[in-house]
């Protein structure tokens, strides 16, 4: 996955699955739940499912990343958004 500079995935979270996000090049600032962290390339972020979450790209440079999603149902339709 590929995160711009200046954007985000905004504020979600799942019913059915969890989400482990592993940089690969770039800044990543992860909120999950009420915690908010920076990552950098070969860090990781293990989301829990019914957990609000946001993904951000803080950096002047493209955020790559790899996500792994696990669960029971992997449809998009399971992700519920929220203002944040």
């Amino acid at each position: 996955m590929e995160v711009k500079p200046g954007h985000s995935l905004g504020l979600h979270l799942h019913y059915h699955r969890s989400e482990h996000w592993i940089v690969v090049a770039g800044i990543a600032k992860v909120t999950c739940g009420d915690q908010e962290i920076l990552l950098s390339a070969n860090q990781s972020s293990y989301i829990p499912r019914y957990t609000m979450h946001c993904l951000e790209n803080p950096g002047i440079v493209p955020l790559i990343l790899i996500e792994v999603q696990n669960g029971e149902y992997l449809q998009e339709d399971d992700i519920v958004h929220y203002q944040k």
